[in-house]
């Protein structure tokens, strides 16, 4: 028993360890081998091939409870306004300064400081803006009960509306990309100056050299209209649906969708 014990924590570490490695094929070889630690964990710990079955088929069992504890009984405000408002404090958020600081040595000027707030939820952005590029950046925090966690975006309009956006947001997003917009997720582990240089070829790549849109809508307008976009466009398509006049939950649909898009972000690098 001490040797199973022993073999089936080593496998574990080792899947777990390949998961670091910053290359797709060895995350992935990492993933499966999680699960097929997890099933010789209840194959041999357990007695049996049905124990093995079930301890593996935890690692995509295990959103719903998530899903139907906490999400299904979620609800939203239909209308996200945001409103100027002073940033979080150093203890709140001592990278903040740092982060702007990077910002602004990218050719970012700070333009406003906003944020949406419903109960106990405080979405914070600091936006920038880049009229060489016509990008808009933004150093965002999440504020819940539980956590707390920020990240970095940049986002391209092109002259025909469409929108590119890269940002390093580090959970699965809850909703669909509204049409005409295209995302590129980041790990993580690059610069602010490196996110700007990914976005730039990404943009290239979307729209060609002279594809990016000149607006002169406010950093702030245009991220409330996007926001409102996205959340009609999800209604539409069944991933949401309104409850009463002010607020919207997740359809058995939306729950399925969480679902995938952690099985995605499970098996896939960044």
């Amino acid at each position: 028993m001490l040797f199973d014990i022993l073999l089936v924590a080593a496998a574990g570490v080792m899947c777990a360890a390949l998961r670091t490695f910053r290359h797709p094929a060895v995350f992935r070889l990492g993933t499966l081998g999680l699960v097929a630690t997890s099933f010789l964990a209840g194959w041999l710990l357990g007695g049996s091939l049905m124990t093995g079955a079930i301890f593996a088929s935890t690692w995509f069992l295990m959103p719903w409870l998530e899903i139907l504890t906490r999400v299904r009984r979620m609800r939203l405000p239909v209308e996200r306004s945001v409103s100027a408002c002073p940033p979080p404090s150093r203890v709140t958020f001592p990278s903040l300064g740092d982060l702007s600081d990077e910002m602004e040595a990218g050719g970012f000027d700070h333009a406003e400081d906003v944020c949406w707030t419903h109960e106990d939820t405080k979405h914070f952005y600091r936006l920038y803006l880049n009229r060489e590029r016509n990008t808009i950046g933004a150093i965002s925090l999440v504020e819940q009960p539980e956590m707390a966690f920020y990240y970095i975006s940049f986002r391209t309009r092109s002259c025909e509306g469409r929108l590119a956006t890269t940002w390093n947001y580090p959970f699965s997003f809850g909703l669909h990309p509204f049409p005409g917009s295209r995302v590129q997720r980041l790990d993580g582990g690059e610069s602010i100056r490196q996110m700007m240089d990914r976005h730039g070829e990404f943009v290239g790549a979307e729209f060609g050299p002279h594809g990016c849109a000149v607006t002169d809508t406010s950093p702030s307008e245009e991220l409330q209209q996007d926001l409102r976009g996205q959340l009609n466009h999800n209604i539409a398509c069944g991933i949401l649906c309104r409850e009463g006049d002010q607020m919207i939950r997740y359809t058995a649909r939306g729950m399925f969708f969480l679902w995938f898009q952690f099985l995605r972000d499970f098996v896939r690098f960044s």
